[in-house]
């Protein structure tokens, strides 16, 4: 909507006053004579699934004569345009805060260059406090609460809603200045490297104190900056852990199976009150990323391009697990090893008889619809790897890892 638009949270609406002069006689002989235009939008992604989309709060744009803007007047006036959205939906899944969220919102906003306004439908101060790290690089303005907030806000121009490609990603075709995925990624550097460098100076403030209470010539002390800089040199393995449904029940020994290969292992258990700052630190400083099938694999989003994906597929999560994470990984530019489970490996192969469809025939049960899928592959299922055939894909991972590290070395030397 571009001119003098105006909103009206009170009837959920956007005005848009137009000069009628010159403007087409058709248009405003087919509805009444104070409206031109008007339509109705629910400026949430997921068009396509009509379940949730009934749940979004919806917008009314009107087009009207600017002769009737007399008895209207703006409390507040904006100089730059308007992105309106809603953060209701599946927001609180981080895979969908991401993908129906974020991205869309850089995919629309982006060649604004800050210079642009987000009024939210659906606020939530929760979801301004975790993301506002990157709105901040995508907006140089606070945002609006669209319901909260009753005044008059007038914009030159007005988005409504937000376009989205497809699964965690960016389209470079559909993108002015062919932005791509790594582009985002860019951003998501900019917005946490300021928090991130306050951690680490935190820390090493906390090291020297340490450090003046000991004294210099102590042999342990000694021992401790050897085996860090031992450290510094391998591989960095991250485990994205899961509690409750999809967890790897046997995740210790996995750990030091992977300490044995030659990697140094962080295991990290995201939750929903968890800082992305702290996520992205530790992914960013990855080399290798492990983890079960599920939303927490958003965060393959946080690695740094030709760094390595290791996704563990479930029973019946095949399709899932490849359209959601390994195809948009792939797009990032990492290196994605997908590692299918065998019966064996699942909770499940203990519940059911072996011949039972569940584990014989997983795409048949998913057939049946999404609530088989979820109560019985998502919610009811567990993983125990086999180790020693795992074995093989660290290993192939630790020897990728550390040709990139010894590249990198090089190319530093010279």
């Amino acid at each position: 909507m571009k001119g003098d638009v105006r909103t009206n949270s009170a009837s959920s609406s956007i005005f848009l006053y137009k000069n009628t002069n010159g403007f087409i006689n058709y248009v405003s002989s087919m509805v009444e004579e104070k409206e031109l235009q008007h339509e109705k939008i629910r400026p949430y992604t997921r068009k396509w699934e009509t379940s949730v989309m009934d749940t979004i709060d919806e917008l009314d744009l009107v087009v009207k004569k600017e002769n009737e803007t007399a008895n209207h007047h703006c409390d507040v006036v904006h100089d730059v345009p308007a992105v309106f959205f809603s953060t209701g939906g599946y927001t609180g899944n981080v895979y969908h805060e991401f993908n129906d969220g974020i991205l869309p919102l850089y995919i629309t906003s982006q060649h604004l260059k800050k210079k642009v306004v987000f009024v939210i439908l659906e606020y939530h101060n929760w979801w301004i406090m975790k993301y506002g790290d990157i709105l901040s690089r995508l907006s140089d303005y606070p945002p609006i609460d669209f319901s909260g907030d009753k005044r008059t806000h007038c914009f030159p121009e007005a988005i409504v809603g937000l376009r989205i490609h497809d699964e965690l990603t960016v389209d470079p075709l559909l993108m002015r200045g062919n932005k791509n995925a790594i582009d985002f990624r860019n951003v998501l550097d900019q917005a946490y490297w300021p928090r991130i460098r306050g951690l680490i100076q935190d820390e090493e403030r906390e090291a020297r104190e340490k450090l003046s209470l000991s004294p210099s010539s102590d042999p342990l002390f000694k021992n401790v900056k050897e085996v860090q800089g031992d450290q510094s040199k391998k591989p960095k393995l991250v485990i994205l852990s899961r509690n409750g449904s999809r967890a790897i029940t046997n995740e210790n020994s996995l750990v030091k199976m992977a300490e044995d290969i030659g990697f140094q292992v962080q295991v990290v258990r995201p939750d929903r009150t968890s800082e992305l700052a702290k996520i992205y630190r530790a992914l960013n400083s990855s080399d290798v990323m492990v983890g079960v099938h599920g939303a927490a694999m958003t965060h393959f989003l946080f690695m740094k391009p030709g760094s390595v994906f290791i996704q563990v597929i479930p029973l019946g999560t095949d399709w899932a697990a490849e359209t959601y994470y390994g195809e948009p990984a792939r797009k990032l530019g990492l290196k994605y090893i997908g590692y299918t489970i065998l019966p064996r490996e699942s909770s499940l192969y203990d519940q059911y008889d072996k011949n039972d469809p569940v584990l014989r025939d997983p795409s048949s049960v998913n057939e049946k619809g999404w609530q088989y899928t979820k109560t019985i592959y998502l919610d009811g299922q567990n993983v125990r790897l086999k180790l020693r055939r795992f074995q093989k894909r660290l290993v192939r991972a630790y020897d990728y890892s550390i040709k990139r590290i010894n590249q990198n070395c090089h190319h530093q030397s010279q």
